[in-house]
């Protein structure tokens, strides 16, 4: 009833009209004569109330998706609006699901920037008609969750790899100085090169030995989405690869807003080890970017926006299948080179294999926070089950007791529902000190989630962020606080069922009771 009403009004009005209305009504709060003359609206400025919580509206009073005039970008393709979930349109059009629908930047101002979250790129200077880069092998530390710290290899101190961000067309040198103790090679995925840069271990180069360099140069023909690694085996395993994003000359089209990277990797860390096990069949730590769920920092985009995400599967040996939520995106390139358009199939999961990068790209017209994951149900986790009944874990006493704060209590009782059998199968009670919590809650991207989102962000999981232009810019642009659940609520007010929606207690961890 409520959707038949919106098109009413959408037809008398005109959607811009109803957005902005709604967008401010919304921000307001109090805007009594502006509630009467848009009965949607006021449907959604009631207070959420389910269960005794309530949480005062946040924004901008005069918050309203922003399109930037003298564009030819619209709200609306044949019937499918960019602000507003839907599945709408032919599936013959150019504009189903999105499919052609640009973004707002303007193909003149070059590609949107590349951003792969806790990841640096990697610089670089003109030397004699190349972009010099200078990349070093070697073994780094790399914080999976704050304070859980894991030895593994990498670039330059980090694993993955710093970004190597060029232009078709450039030509590449990188000096490759080795700080492993051991031989290495760096391939570059993709390329087409000449055979002796091609870092194939042996086959087409001498190996680089400890603390000597090699130098790569060549012509970057191709565009789109490539990766660097090391060309051994084990050293792959142990974490070395890195992104090689190249933008074409001509910006694709239709233009993106945001162009995320996503490099997901697996590892075995035994329970009283901080090395990874590169030989291991096994595995029980899953990463994005170096992060393990949910430490991996969201994407976060504005209401409206095209965006694409590069994700590079560089397991050593899991496929994932990619599953975004309250949105259809469309798969627009692989690691070879962009697909052609009549080639690109509407999806919500995407199969992406070992060493495969896949491109997603959609119109992000759900607001909201949509988890982005891998759908392989072990790989939604990192081992981080409430060790209860038969699942405690083995480990050595003393280490248990160094660090109580930081372990799970081991209930020795049994409860009821250990009658069941297999119980528990939950994947909850999750242990987090005081200052593991302020570190989590520390970044930008997070604030106003949920107060308990840290307990549904796990192993290969992230979170897209899709939020109007005045809670984009209070979240990602200002440093004032946000109380948490504030911005989900205020989203859910504008845009949900604000009376069937109950907040998250704001101090409280799930635990395993249920």
């Amino acid at each position: 009833m409520r959707y038949e009403k919106e098109t009413k009004l959408l037809q008398s009005a005109g959607r811009r009209e109803f957005i902005t209305k709604g967008a401010i009504a919304a921000a307001t709060g109090v805007t009594a004569a502006m509630l009467a003359s848009a009965a949607t609206a006021q449907e959604a400025m009631k207070m959420p109330h389910a269960h005794g919580h309530s949480q005062k509206p946040i924004g901008s009073r005069n918050a309203k998706p922003s399109i930037p005039a003298g564009t030819d970008v619209r709200e609306e393709y044949d019937g499918y609006s960019r602000f507003k979930p839907g599945r709408g349109n032919d599936p013959d059009s150019d504009y189903y699901l999105g499919k052609l629908v640009p973004g707002f930047r303007k193909t003149e101002d070059g590609p949107a920037p590349f951003v792969a979250p806790d990841l640096e790129k990697l610089p670089w200077e003109m030397v004699n008609g190349a972009k010099e880069f200078h990349l070093v092998p070697m073994a780094v530390e790399r914080e999976f969750h704050p304070g859980v710290k894991m030895n593994v290899y990498g670039y330059n101190g980090s694993m993955p790899g710093p970004t190597i961000e060029v232009n078709q067309g450039d030509r590449v040198r990188i000096v490759v100085t080795n700080e492993l103790p051991e031989d290495t090679f760096v391939h570059w995925h993709g390329f087409e090169l000449p055979v002796q840069y091609d870092g194939a271990a042996t086959l087409n180069q001498e190996p680089i030995k400890p603390g000597r360099t090699f130098v790569y140069e060549f012509d970057v023909h191709e565009e789109g989405t490539f990766f660097y690694h090391s060309h051994v085996a084990m050293q792959e395993a142990f974490g070395q690869v890195g992104w090689f994003i190249v933008h074409p000359k001509k910006v694709f089209d239709p233009p993106v807003d945001r162009d995320f990277g996503l490099i997901f990797q697996n590892f075995f860390v035994g329970p009283n080890q901080t090395v990874s096990d590169s030989w291991s069949m096994d595995w029980n730590w899953h990463t994005i970017n170096g992060r393990s769920g949910p430490y991996t920092t969201p994407l976060v985009c504005k209401h409206g926006e095209r965006v694409r995400v590069r994700l590079l599967n560089f397991a050593p040996m899991q496929h994932h299948p990619i599953h975004m939520h309250g949105h259809t995106f469309w798969v627009t390139g692989h690691e070879g080179a962009r697909v052609p358009k009549s080639a690109w199939i509407p999806r919500n999961n995407e199969l992406v294999g070992v060493a495969q990068a896949s491109d997603f790209e959609f119109v992000a017209n759900n607001p909201g926070d949509w988890i982005f994951h891998c759908h392989m149900v072990h790989h939604m986790m990192n081992h981080m089950t409430k060790q209860v009944g038969p699942r405690i874990r083995q480990a050595s006493v003393d280490r248990y007791l160094a660090n109580l704060d930081n372990r799970p209590s081991v209930e020795a009782a049994q409860r009821a529902g250990f009658n069941t059998p297999g119980y528990p199968q939950k994947m909850m009670g999750m242990s987090m000190s005081e200052e593991d919590m302020k570190i989590y809650w520390g970044r930008r991207e997070v604030q106003g989630m949920r107060a308990n989102y840290l307990m549904a962000v796990k192993g290969l999981m992230t979170v897209m962020r899709v939020l109007p232009d005045d809670l984009y810019e209070l979240v990602m642009e200002t440093d004032q606080p946000i109380e948490k659940g504030a911005v989900f609520s205020e989203i859910v007010r504008r845009f949900g069922d604000p009376d069937h929606y109950e907040p998250a207690p704001k101090h409280e961890m799930m635990s395993m009771d249920g």
